[in-house]
């Protein structure tokens, strides 16, 4: 496979805004054989916790993001500042927290055939987890995946009713 030209990010990120949208906003810049590098923009509205099988690499170039994670139980919010380097252990659930005009990138191992992904949701009064989904990734646009199980998800009372404790999870805020 002959290698990919280099992008100008700068330059890709003035002309390719409207491509980094809620909920997830992330767009896919390059995959080969091995890894998937997204430009990720802010901001976005999320509660769910991504699960990914392999560590994931996130540098912010623009901005602060905070990025959620539970770590054997215990919640915990790691900030990561403009021009910081972050990676994050495999099997870690995950909630990036990015605000407006803000831009990172991450990059993830291409995903083999037959790995599983995860999406899920915890309790904000108790902690328990409400739902987990699990599915695959396929192709290198993992927002175009997210979205639509995010917005099943709060589409339905009875998905996002603790069973625990009863507490119905609402929705975040609209971006606007």
């Amino acid at each position: 496979m002959p290698a990919l030209p280099p992008i100008n990010f700068s330059k890709w990120i003035e002309e390719n805004k409207h491509k980094l949208q809620p909920p997830v906003g992330a767009f896919p810049l390059y995959q080969d054989s091995t890894f998937v590098v997204m430009a990720v923009g802010g901001p976005n509205r999320r509660t769910d916790y991504h699960i990914n099988q392999t560590d994931e690499f996130f540098y912010q170039y623009k901005g602060d993001m905070i990025l959620k994670v539970c770590e054997d139980g215990v919640f915990r919010d790691i900030p990561i500042k403009e021009g910081e380097l972050f990676v994050l252990p495999a099997n870690t659930p995950h909630s990036p927290q990015r605000f407006e005009n803000t831009v990172g990138l991450v990059i993830e191992s291409k995903r083999a055939p037959d790995a599983i992904d995860q999406l899920q949701w915890y309790c904000d009064k108790c902690k328990n987890v409400i739902v987990n989904k699990q599915f695959h990734v396929e192709g290198l646009d993992l927002g175009a995946k997210l979205k639509p199980l995010i917005e099943e998800y709060y589409a339905s009372d009875e998905q996002r009713t603790c069973k625990e404790c009863g507490n119905l999870h609402q929705p975040p805020a609209p971006v606007k």
